[in-house]
């Protein structure tokens, strides 16, 4: 079953490819402004041979990892924090509902007047971008709770860290799951998007000065890879996913098809 999905998979890439080398071939579109995928390839292919594309390629994923990580232990944290305390996840609804849509480029000026054109720039507009996406998931997580069996460890005298680790925590835990890997692929959006429009280090610049320079092709083998590092992140985080819910019903049987 997985060998067909794959195979399923390369064909449509295969497609997509041919596609993009047609049409501008054909005269569908000037190939000024979309070069076909042949020339697209030699330039990533030159983007690649330059030291200067893998120091942008670090400085991104490092903006993406710092970013994630942060978000990801604040998400978790305030979280579980919220759904503990009594009264607090209501004291604190408005305001989460609140602040929750503004979207995260909404934030690049105050970014700017911050931080300048610095990588805590980036982590600024990462972090808030990403919090969000686990905070809720954790949330909501946590309200998934069996009362019976929060009821049960009451009885049996379990204090709140005990509750939080053996009943709360794992009914959570694909919830969090879920948030990390939908944030880990907003974190690598907000990163680029914050190097293209601050000018911060990393592939989001290179993409900016590319466009400004009319480099079309180099423009597009920089897109490309921006897509590429998301397919990876994507997969790694299933990957985590599947590892850290191995005894939940879901991945057995995923692995069970």
């Amino acid at each position: 079953m997985r060998g067909a999905e794959a195979a399923l998979g390369a064909a449509g890439l295969a497609a997509f490819l041919a596609l993009g080398e047609a049409v501008p071939r054909l005269g569908l579109v000037e190939e000024e402004y979309f070069p076909p995928t042949s020339r697209i390839a030699d330039a990533l292919g030159t983007e690649v041979a330059d030291g200067a594309f893998w120091t942008a390629l670090g400085d991104t994923l490092t903006g993406w990892a710092l970013g994630l990580a942060v978000a990801v232990g604040a998400g978790i944290v305030v979280g579980v924090l919220l759904s503990v305390v009594p009264y607090l996840r209501e004291a604190t609804a408005s305001t989460i509902e609140f602040l929750r849509p503004i979207p995260s480029v909404a934030l690049i000026p105050l970014a700017v007047l911050l931080f300048g054109t610095e990588l805590r720039s980036v982590l600024l507009l990462v972090v808030y971008a990403a919090f969000w996406q686990v905070l809720i998931q954790v949330l909501y997580g946590m309200r998934d709770v069996d009362p019976v069996a929060e009821e049960t460890a009451r009885s049996y005298g379990l204090g709140t860290w005990a509750r939080i680790r053996y009943v709360l925590w794992p009914t959570a835990l694909p919830y969090v799951m879920t948030g990390v890997r939908l944030a880990a692929a907003v974190a690598l959006i907000l990163a680029v998007t914050a190097e293209m429009v601050v000018g911060a280090p990393g592939l989001g610049a290179r993409i900016a000065v590319a466009q400004t320079s009319q480099a079309v092709p180099e423009m597009y083998a920089l897109i490309v890879v921006t897509g590429l590092l998301g397919l990876l992140i994507n997969v790694g985080a299933r990957s985590v996913e599947r590892r850290a819910l191995a005894w939940h019903q879901s991945v057995r049987g995923e692995v069970a098809v």
